[in-house]
């Protein structure tokens, strides 16, 4: 019996931040759709603003709100949902769902959890709970015990014998968690697991060296009917997270008997604990034999749901939604295969690779890189090929590097293998084309032997390559041999000391063609229908044929990393469903299973591949496509468009050339100059010499800006000749062909950004973006504000006529972001990225314009038909960076040029105060308004504000709140790995005390109701010269004929008038729409009946009515 529910409230996942990253943003996405498909109203609490579920495409109402249980409670009260469901949202969904539950707030309004019952959520994640129910139904456990204090787990650690592994209860990415060989380190991990445990509770669990990890996604309904989807094998061992673990699916070194043994005790655990939904279980397996213990059961979607789903083509969180709602699983159609029920169980005939993206470098030298029980990585990319070396080369360039050419040196090889750091896979493949056996390298790191050789296969092809000359009688066949073992062009004509294109040439001359196969999980025993597709050299047949319509291919942005993050998923998405929108087949090119773009249903064509000049072009020669866009994918695409210009092909935006102006920081600041426009004092450099030379003259500080990076990458604020020579001996490649721009560097100044779209004439500007940190802050570790709060109006309209200037002069095709530095009414500008930038998300939803939508219809040459200024926000909204401090140690969390923040939130408010402090509460840190603080650095006024404002100050050794803006910054260091809010900035201080001073109400709204707040404040009743008016509209109908049509998307060039319940002699109360500019067509004018019925339009020319249309 399906549920009987109308309105259903959906929990998100918030912020990205290391261990819970994108993959909510798909599951999420996939719950919203499955509801909307039966009708079902979706609410939707999530203020990660980059997101493409906070989109009304997808969510009936978004609130861009804290995930707080007085927040989510403050929706349910306004919105009274039926039900909830807390299984898409990831750890952050399913603690404050648990916390509604025990504190009676869902029983309070009548909200019935649907999916899996509380009571199973909290066997999963409380350890005790865990281990004594999987005691009685007979799964085994490994030896351990709960504890609640370091005492506790001191005693209990010593009963079970070092060494042991510490798991916290109700976190997520392994936070808190971590192996300890002694009492030393049990001290300091028990410590910080107690403190993120939501239940202050943590397992001393035997450690289990070497043993392998395996993991299971099954699906079960309230029915009991249930399915295995997929499995994946870890390649590390039992000790590193499988976050930071490569994964392998299908399992590769499993026996037959092993498989179905791990398979039989997970269809077990899932059934008795009363799953509804999707599932992971993970089993540590003894690599001698057939003993096992199941670690945990995650009782909702999870990164590895993401990676099985996109693996497998199975709609795991889409079924998942559909079973919480009642539905059987033998009712639903496999929406990917359209041949098989969701109640089938997929079957590879390829393989998958998993690899995880690290950013330890970001962090500075003292980060530790090992890894270990508690997830590091940041992002992730997978790979799918024929065979399990051309998928480990494939899934190594998807991170932008290539095996077997790190050069590290056999020491140091030696020393990455066994500390297993980020490193270890490429110091396993170096060590082996140096001679290091499989059965040494077996014994340091436990990898199963099988995983190993296929390494060394690689390692001895790449020894074959380095030796082999381009005039070698059998070259045809070996170049087969090196591609089908996952050997790029560029890695052979590096090896051979010749160009890549001639070795692309070489392989058409013997027609080394890759073959275009689909992910057919049905092993041929049903045909394939999907249109996931993936690019081989271990097939001889390509599995589909060129589309006969008009086709233009997406890049999308690769894994996330620092820098490069969801935002660029949002933007894929928007521009493919605008073109699906013009009837365009749209295909996606990427290779992140985490996100929307990736998703089955999102294009016509995904190619699950990577992001490299060669398989671009693969692609391209093979689809015929109308063009290519690069400018929707973020820095990993926009990479591209000179070299894929350069062999012809054709880019839809702004030209190749035209980016490269503006990516490479010495041309583009020689256009500033030309054009008059004031910027720091700069010059380029590719010697040590005049680098020094210059720098003294302008004096220092002076800033160091690399050409082609994101997120600020090597760039780096030198104070004085002796930082800037330490810069220069760490980047060795600065050159002629890579020349650095130093310039001056300005204190003091204002960070100013512009988001705009151009139609290579035609300019519409976005938002004028203020950030609240004084310039030295990277703009993706800024906190932003929409609209500007300090600079005055004449610097604002100046800074918008510079960005037209600039936009024209590179004739910009598409979107673009300028970022100025303004001081003592000065303007500079300092960067200029010709493709949608990481605030993008954050000006469309905070104005109501979807910008990207906009910028596609540019890149089709449609034209922004006429220029406006940007209408005045009315209301206010804060973007604010997320940090993942306390996921590494030894770790300064001061930001800087160099981005470190690992996602974003952002929320609206009536005022900058209200939005300020509730961004705040949004980034999930431990905060209240008022609370514990340490403080550091600061004047006395500070500490008497916080008193004043109810602030307990250096009074408690539990801070919720630390203010520390000493230059050592000793008390931020010892607080980072704590679950705290911490300030260093002084200009955030302030606006935080300004903020808190204030003690502005906390109101929940639907993002449109601040949209229209906007406009009904701004828009008043007046003549307009030309232009359509409809009159005589019934009170409280305008907004909604505003939406239904999407006016304001339509035509975001357009001065649109709006009045609400004007009073009228003859009708009473009434609403009025003014659009100046724009003549209603025929079809217009039928949509418009449907929307508000009776109504009478008003055709103005010259300020006269020349035609009256009643409706």
């Amino acid at each position: 019996m399906k549920e009987s529910v109308k309105k259903v409230l959906v929990i998100g996942s918030g912020g990205i931040r290391i261990g819970q990253a994108a993959e909510f943003d798909y599951s999420g996405s996939q719950a919203l759709k499955a509801l909307r498909e039966e009708g079902i109203k979706s609410i939707l609490i999530n203020p990660n603003v980059a997101t493409i579920q906070t989109s009304y495409e997808l969510a009936d109402k978004v609130y861009l709100e804290p995930i707080t249980p007085e927040f989510v409670e403050k929706v349910i009260e306004r919105e009274r949902p039926d039900a909830i469901l807390l299984g898409f949202g990831g750890q952050t969904a399913l603690n404050v769902g648990v916390k509604l539950y025990e504190n009676g707030i869902l029983n309070k309004y009548g909200v019935k959890v649907i999916g899996t019952p509380v009571s199973a959520i909290a066997k999963t994640e409380s350890r005790e709970e865990f281990k004594r129910f999987m005691k009685r139904i007979g799964i085994p456990t490994p030896p351990s015990a709960s504890a609640n204090s370091i005492e506790e787990c001191l005693i209990k650690a010593e009963k079970i014998g070092y060494p042991v592994i510490v798991r916290p209860a109700y976190i997520l990415g392994g936070l808190g968690s971590g192996v300890a060989w002694d009492e030393k380190q049990l001290r300091e991990i028990a410590k910080q697991g107690i403190a993120h445990s939501m239940i202050k509770e943590v397992l001393i669990e035997k450690y289990l060296y070497h043993w392998k990890e395996v993991e299971y996604e099954v699906v079960r309904d309230k029915y009991d009917n249930c399915i295995t989807v997929c499995n994946m094998e870890n390649i590390d061992p039992m000790g590193i997270h499988t976050g930071d673990s490569i994964v392998v699916a299908p399992s590769q070194t499993l026996t037959n008997e092993e498989y179905h043994m791990l398979r039989s005790a997970a269809i077990k655990i899932v059934k008795s604990l009363g799953i509804v939904g999707e599932c992971n279980v993970q089993f540590a397996l003894n690599p001698k034999g057939k003993e096992y213990y199941v670690i945990e059961v995650n009782a909702r979607l999870s990164r590895s749901s993401a990676l099985a789903s996109k693996a497998t083509g199975y709609p795991l969180a889409y079924i998942a939604a559909k079973l919480a709602l009642g539905y059987r699983l033998s009712e639903l159609k496999n929406m990917v295969t359209l041949a098989t029920s969701a109640f089938f169980e997929p079957a590879l005939d390829y393989v998958v690779i998993k690899m995880p993206k690290w950013e330890f470098r970001k962090f500075g030298k003292d980060v530790s890189r090992v890894l270990t029980s508690q997830m590091k990585s940041v992002g992730e990319v997978m790979a799918i090929a024929g065979s399990i070396e051309e998928a480990i080369q494939k899934a190594v360039r998807m991170l932008g590097q290539e095996l077997c050419d790190m050069h590290m040196g056999l020491k140091r090889c030696m020393e990455e293998i066994k500390m297993a750091s980020d490193k270890r896979i490429f110091a396993i493949a170096e060590a082996m084309v140096r001679g290091v056996s499989v059965e040494k390298i077996n014994e340091i790191t436990g990898i199963d032997k099988f995983f190993l050789y296929k390494i060394k296969n690689i390692a001895d092809a790449y020894r074959e390559i380095k030796n082999m000359r381009i005039s070698c009688k059998d070259i045809g066949e070996k170049l087969r041999k090196y591609k089908r073992l996952g050997f790029s062009d560029k890695q052979i004509a590096k090896l051979m000391k010749v160009s890549e294109d001639k070795i692309r040439g070489l392989r058409k001359k013997y027609k080394i063609i890759p073959a275009i196969k689909q992910i057919d999980t049905l092993a041929a025993e049903y045909p394939a229908r999907t249109n996931y597709l993936y690019v081989t050299y271990n097939a001889r047949k390509n599995d589909v044929k060129r589309g006969r319509k008009a086709s233009i291919i997406v890049l999308g942005a690769g894994p996330i990393t620092i820098g490069s993050s969801v935002e660029f998923d949002w933007c894929t998405v928007n521009c493919i469903w605008e073109l699906r929108k013009k009837k365009i087949e749209t295909i996606v090119v990427n290779c992140n299973p985490e996100t929307v773009s990736t998703d089955y249903d999102t294009s016509d064509k995904l190619y699950f591949e990577e992001l490299t000049l060669e398989r671009v072009l693969d692609i391209v020669e093979f689809e015929k496509p109308l063009g290519v866009i690069v400018s929707v994918g973020g820095q990993v695409a926009n990479n591209l468009a000179y070299p894929l210009a350069k062999r012809n092909v054709t880019l839809l935006g702004t030209f190749g050339s035209d980016i490269d102006c503006a990516e490479n920081r010495h041309k583009f600041s020689r256009i500033i100059d030309k054009l008059g426009i004031k910027q720091p004092a700069w010059r380029s450099f590719s010697s040590i010499k005049d680098m020094l030379r210059f720098s003294k003259r302008i004096g220092y500080p002076v800033i160091i800006r690399p050409s082609y990076v994101l997120s600020g990458t090597s760039m780096f604020i030198a104070r004085n000749e002796k930082e800037l020579l330490g810069y220069v001996r760490e980047n060795t490649d600065i050159s002629k062909e890579h020349p650095a721009v130093i310039s001056k560097f300005i204190e003091h100044a204002r960070e100013v950004e512009v988001d705009g779209v151009c139609d290579g004439k035609n300019v519409f500007i976005g938002a004028v973006i203020e950030h609240i940190e004084n310039a030295g802050v990277h703009s993706g570790d800024a906190s932003m504000v929409i609209p500007t709060f300090s600079i005055g109006k004449e610097v604002r309209n100046k800074i918008v006529r510079y960005t037209k200037t600039i936009a024209r002069e590179l004739s910009i095709k598409g979107p673009f972001n300028i970022q100025y530095l303004v001081k003592n009414g000065d303007i500079y500008v300092i960067e200029c990225n010709l493709r949608a930038s990481r605030s993008l998300p954050f000006v469309s939803k905070v104005t109501g314009v979807n910008l990207i939508r906009l910028a596609t219809r540019c890149m089709l040459n449609e034209p922004i038909s006429k220029e406006v200024e940007m209408p005045e926000v009315r209301i206010v909204g804060v973007k604010m960076p997320m940090f993942s401090w306390s996921r590494f140690d030894n770790i300064d969390p001061v930001c800087g040029v160099e981005m470190k923040s690992t996602g974003e939130v952002a929320c609206l408010g009536k005022s900058l105060e209200e939005a300020l402090l509730k961004a705040i509460m949004a980034t999930e840190c431990v905060f209240g308004i008022r609370g514990n603080v340490m403080v550091r650095g600061v004047k006395k006024d500070v500490i008497k504000a916080l008193t004043e404002a109810g602030f307990n100050v250096n009074g408690n050794t539990k801070p919720e709140l630390i203010i520390d803006l000493t230059k050592s910054g000793e008390l931020r260091k010892k607080f980072a790995k704590r679950n705290v809010f911490l300030i260093s900035n002084k200009q955030f201080l302030h606006k935080f005390l300004d903020a808190i001073k204030a003690r502005p109400l906390f109101n929940v709204r639907d993002m449109k109701e601040y949209w229209r707040e906007n406009m009904s404040k701004e828009l008043k009743v007046g003549k307009i010269a030309y232009g359509s008016v409809i009159d005589h509209i019934a009170p409280g109908k305008a907004f909604e004929l505003l939406e239904k049509l999407r006016i304001r998307e339509r035509l975001p060039n357009s001065t649109i008038l709006v009045a609400v319940n004007v009073p009228s002699k003859k009708y009473g109360m009434k609403d009025i729409v003014k659009i100046e500019g724009k003549i209603f067509s025929e079809r217009e004018i039928k949509a418009i009946k449907e929307v508000i019925g009776k109504a009478t339009i008003n055709i103005i020319n010259n300020f006269d009515v020349i035609k009256k249309i009643r409706i």
